[in-house]
């Protein structure tokens, strides 16, 4: 889904967009699947490395980020209801989870490009959970 989308879906939603401040939402939607993306595709780069061990953690780090990103992207996705606690308790979760993702993707980034990807990735989802926070209280 482009980003584009996500903000013509979230516009076009019977419910309407007077409690939300699209724009975060959006952001915040399409860097939580971008960041699952890329989590996940560097798990599977880590995994083809000669040096796979020494990649355990960054392994792991990576999958559960990819798992809690996705989940926070499907649950910003669903706009019919109210469930404001559980919204804040994924954006909370999911910014940690990049958070350390990312701290660990740097430690590598120098000797695997991928490494570097990913650690922006989960960087631009971090920051938009932390927007996506401060407007919805």
């Amino acid at each position: 889904m482009t980003h584009a989308t996500t903000t013509s879906m979230i516009e076009t939603h019977p419910k309407g967009t007077t409690d939300v401040r699209v724009q975060e939402l959006a952001d915040c939607i399409a860097a939580c699947f971008e960041c699952a993306q890329a989590c996940t595709a560097c798990a599977d780069a880590c995994l083809a490395e000669e040096m796979v061990t020494d990649l355990r953690d960054c392994i792991r780090l990576n999958l559960d980020c990819a798992d809690l990103c996705a989940t926070t992207g499907n649950i910003l996705s669903r706009r019919t209801g109210q469930n404001l606690t559980t919204v804040k308790a994924a954006l909370e979760a999911c910014r940690t989870a990049c958070a350390e993702c990312a701290a660990e993707c740097e430690k590598h980034a120098d000797m695997h490009e991928h490494c570097r990807v990913c650690a922006e990735a989960c960087r631009r989802c971090e920051q938009a959970c932390s927007d996506l926070l401060s407007v919805i209280g």
